[in-house]
């Protein structure tokens, strides 16, 4: 079974100041199964009812409600393995996206260089992290076992109905024999009814079985799907606060620049005392901001570890590899995203095969029209004659019991096998109108985060870092309009602009990410 390595949505951050994610777009809705519990982790497969596997007429009594030669004790659950499996409606659900580290920014930024960008090159990728989670993630390993309880569920169904052995003694008299009290002769009979599955209920239960089977294995590609999504937003925070934490760093570098910048002026008597304390200041405050970002670049890695089975103290101390620049060249074009996107992504393989299965159970409704039939082989009848003073004897028999269908033909469920077949036809069109709806958002996210980031870089940055040392030179002069303020003003604006990049940067790249999840194909790194 071929697994998809991709995401679902990704979260997406605002182009401000002060950037912040919003929410994950859930790829599934519904309620996890309780612990220990028989309900699937991957909710009720498209196009199936629980209500068609084992849903003869008839109930659970015995044929007739006789025995003997004259009809069978069978009951008709012995046709109906899989009667009493009715799990209830569940699913998953992306977690919530983690938030990106924020920190106060003071001092001097600068945005980072090629080897900065990429990290450490014995860190671990994102490759290596998508091989990992399909390993060791304990929920993904949780949720693969529904497979096996699937290709169960088909070896139930497709099991045969067993054979009744009947054993009896009939026309016994009350207390002993005798002419003022005639009966018998005493009647022993031994008796097999065998059922004939004539309307092949089991051959279509075994099909409906098979086809609910494919349906998990796409439910849990898409799971797998879902799970990377997680997976991009985890690994995307640990950059982000990789250099959230780089920046902080430096302007508590910064400022100590500036504070000797401003001791030298105050000692030629060109800047006060108050200049030099407000710089101090700034700069205790920038050391708070190294301790919060260092403890959010933690948190991102506790997060990511716990996706892939590490341990806390592990996962504080590992590296990553990446880069939250975009170098890769543009996607195809959107047409030719949406055909992919309708022919991979799981999810919409898992209606279309719902809808198969939906079909398969349409037959499977019109082969439990009919009960079994009954075939019963008396092998060994013995009378005891001996209170007549004649000889025993021994015979044989054989008959047939068939259920008349003038009543309950199953005609309930038979219509309503075709009306999930409609019902799973609008399910699919919903998705695959979805699907072809977060192509194209997603198409123009990358496009305008693209357009947003090129901006930033080329020029508003430049412009702003020149406004920024311009100011600091004429500080350094002792120009007496040259305040501290205006020049913290000056580092202000260029930070935030270099915050904004940071924070577009990352829009971008989880756009990248978030191609890959809603095509259901690794088209960007």
């Amino acid at each position: 079974m071929a697994i998809a390595l991709f995401g679902a949505a990704t979260p997406r951050v605002a182009w401000s100041q002060s950037a912040v994610i919003e929410t994950v777009e859930p790829a599934m809705r519904g309620g996890a199964a309780s612990p220990g519990s028989s309900e699937s982790r991957l909710g009720t497969p498209p196009g199936t009812d629980p209500m068609l596997l084992g849903s003869q007429p008839g109930g659970d009594a015995p044929l007739m409600g006789r025995v003997g030669t004259a009809g069978s004790r069978a009951p008709a659950s012995i046709s109906r393995p899989m009667e009493g499996r009715t799990p209830p409606p569940r699913g998953i659900a992306a977690p919530e996206a983690l938030p990106v580290p924020r920190a106060p920014l003071y001092g001097s930024l600068a945005l980072p260089t090629e080897g900065e960008s990429e990290g450490p090159p014995d860190g671990m990728t994102i490759d290596q992290a998508i091989d990992r989670l399909i390993q060791e993630n304990l929920d993904l390993r949780s949720k693969s076992l529904e497979i096996p309880q699937a290709r169960a569920d088909v070896l139930t169904a497709s099991l045969r109905a067993n054979p009744i052995l009947y054993a009896d003694s009939q026309l016994i008299p009350y207390g002993r024999w005798s002419e003022q009290r005639p009966g018998g002769p005493v009647q022993y009979d031994v008796n097999i009814s065998h059922p004939v599955d004539f309307s092949h209920k089991r051959q279509a239960r075994t099909e409906y079985a098979s086809r609910a089977l494919r349906v998990t294995e796409a439910q849990y590609q898409d799971a797998v799907r879902i799970e990377i999504n997680n997976l991009y937003t985890a690994y995307l925070d640990i950059l982000s606060a990789r250099q959230t934490s780089r920046y902080a760093k430096a302007s508590a570098e910064g400022l100590a620049k500036l504070i000797r910048a401003t001791q030298m002026l105050y000692e030629k008597d060109r800047a006060s005392r108050a200049d030099v304390n407000q710089i101090k200041a700034q700069q205790q405050i920038a050391a708070v901001g190294m301790v919060d970002a260092d403890e959010n670049l933690k948190r991102a890695k506790r997060a990511l570890g716990l996706m892939l089975n590490i341990d806390p103290e592990q996962a504080e101390a590992m590296e990553f590899q990446g880069t939250i620049e975009d170098r890769s060249p543009p996607p195809p074009p959107v047409d030719s995203l949406v055909e992919m996107a309708c022919a991979n992504r799981p999810d919409v393989v898992s209606y279309r095969l719902g809808l198969q299965a939906a079909e398969a159970g349409l037959r499977l409704a019109m082969a439990n029209r009919y009960q079994d039939a009954y075939v019963l082989y008396q092998p060994y009848t013995f009378q005891d004659n001996s209170p007549f003073g004649k000889k025993s004897g021994t015979a044989w028999a054989l008959g047939v019991t068939v259920p008349l269908p003038v009543y309950n033909r199953n005609q309930g469920n038979i219509e309503r096998a075709r009306i999930n077949i409609q019902q799973s036809k609008i399910e699919l069109a919903n998705i695959e109108r979805r699907v072809r709806n977060e192509v194209v958002q997603a198409a123009r996210e990358y496009v305008v985060t693209a357009q947003i980031v090129e901006k930033i870089r080329t020029s508003i940055l430049p412009a702003s870092e020149q406004a920024k040392d311009d100011r600091f030179t004429l500080f350094q002069t002792g120009d007496e309009q040259q305040t501290v303020v205006s020049y913290l003003e000056a580092q202000r604006i260029y930070n935030d602009n270099v915050k904004a990049y940071l924070d577009t940067a990352v829009r971008h790249r989880r756009s990248m990410l978030n191609l890959n999840t809603v095509v259901g194909q690794r088209l960007l790194p």
